[in-house]
């Protein structure tokens, strides 16, 4: 087993939160994901308003899903020989003026034009995400590793409760799609106006990192072999990928379980949202106590456990105060693993390829993502909503043996490189 003894202490959420520079990233990925929140929810909405179809759904979120798959791998490259902070404020700019365009399609026959931005937003997302991720490790030193990330992912399901509290409201308010749109596009400004005030040099990457990531198929190909030497990287994405395989039938079928299932009406989706949010930031402060006693990788394997029983029993619900309460202990398991995914690719991959890496685990993602969707969107109106959780809950299980198989004897995480650009962490 791992001395957990001679490790440094794991910092914890406060102690995070006293370093500048992830305030600002932190703050910034808060006020952008909820506008990110507000507008996926308006545009399944709209596609809703405009078709009624489930399978036109599913449709979109395939094609936010497929950026990360046919152009992530990609972006990784870039991120690994560019300066990552130029990169996320050219994102935001962007993002910042295409979300605009959704305001233009107001008829089923526009909605071409509605997967197409939805498609160029999500390729610019696919640049922002693993340079956001590879930058983490410059800002905060190892020992805060694990909080940072499961204070990010905790956020990002409170900006996304807030976001589709707000989607709701102004649709069904102002009985209109485009402020939602234009409070996106706002969201981007505000993001970009935070990293603008970080170090410039926190971004930079030195000479031999440009050189080494020089050609993208290159790049790409040591990219995925520095995954492929490590068994505890490998496994990682691969439990990740298996979870989402079946995780990501749930994005499509949480809707119908409510309303058609329990009959219990959209005004539930808020409740049952705040109460998977609320697990998930209660989970956050129990981060630090949990990394001082158990490795990420037994962290992970304990949580996709737990999510595969819980969504499975999510088929077998027959009230919505069931599915309140599943939606609460959730959250549990998905914050913590979530967030030790991400901490063991940090702390187990060099500086120079983190970029890469970090796309490899979205491209991972996104492919089963979309291989899950289009299952969901099929079984779903094929077998039932209720056969379709169960299958989603056994796929999730199959993550679990994964990990416990991929993890055995693992004697610890993986010891990367210090990063070669200017960490900025105080301590």
């Amino acid at each position: 087993m791992t001395d957990l003894a001679a490790r440094p202490t794991p910092l914890g959420v406060r102690a995070i939160l006293r370093i500048r520079e992830y305030r600002l990233l932190w703050t910034g990925q808060l006020i952008s994901d909820a506008g990110d929140a507000v507008t996926n929810f308006a545009l399944l909405l709209l596609v809703n308003a405009l078709t009624g179809s489930t399978a036109a759904l599913a449709a979109m979120a395939i094609v936010l899903a497929i950026p990360s798959l046919t152009i992530g791998l990609v972006a990784g490259t870039y991120v690994d020989r560019v300066d990552r902070r130029r990169i996320m404020l050219a994102s935001d700019l962007l993002r910042a003026l295409f979300v605009l365009g959704f305001i233009a399609v107001g008829s089923a026959s526009t909605l071409w034009l509605l997967y197409l931005l939805a498609f160029v937003q999500a390729t610019i997302g696919t640049f922002f995400t693993p340079a956001r991720g590879a930058l983490m490790p410059r800002v905060v030193p190892p020992e805060g590793l694990l909080a940072a990330n499961s204070l990010t992912q905790a956020t990002r399901v409170v900006a996304f409760v807030t976001g589709a509290g707000l989607a709701g409201f102004i649709v069904g308010t102002a009985g209109q799609f485009w402020p939602a749109f234009v409070l996106d596009s706002a969201s981007f400004v505000a993001s970009f106006l935070l990293i603008v005030r970080l170090p410039a040099a926190i971004g930079r990457i030195s000479v031999e990192a440009r050189a080494a990531a020089a050609g993208t198929r290159e790049a790409l190909l040591a990219g995925v072999r520095t995954v492929a030497r490590s068994r505890t990287l490998s496994t990682t994405i691969a439990v990740l990928a298996v979870v989402m395989l079946g995780g990501g039938a749930v994005n499509v079928l949480y809707v119908p379980v409510v309303v058609r299932v329990l009959d219990a009406g959209p005004a539930w989706l808020g409740p049952l949202e705040f109460a998977q949010g609320a697990s998930m930031i209660l989970a956050t402060g129990l981060i630090a106590k949990l990394a001082s006693r158990f490795r990420p990788s037994t962290i992970v394997t304990v949580g996709v456990g737990g999510m595969a029983v819980l969504v499975a029993l999510i088929g077998a619900t027959t009230a919505i105060w069931q599915l309140l309460v599943l939606s609460f202990a959730i959250g549990w398991f998905i914050s913590p693993a979530q967030a030790a995914v991400v901490t063991i690719l940090q702390q187990g991959t060099p500086d120079q390829e983190l970029g890469r890496v970090m796309a490899v685990l979205q491209a991972a993602m996104s492919a089963t993502s979309v291989l899950s969707m289009a299952f969901a969107g099929i079984a779903g109106d094929a077998f039932g909503i209720r056969e379709a959780f169960f299958a989603a809950g056994a796929i999730v299980a199959g993550g679990f043996v994964l990990a416990v198989i991929g993890y055995r004897g693992r004697a610890a995480e993986p010891t990367a490189q210090p990063p070669n650009g200017d960490a900025v962490y105080v301590g």
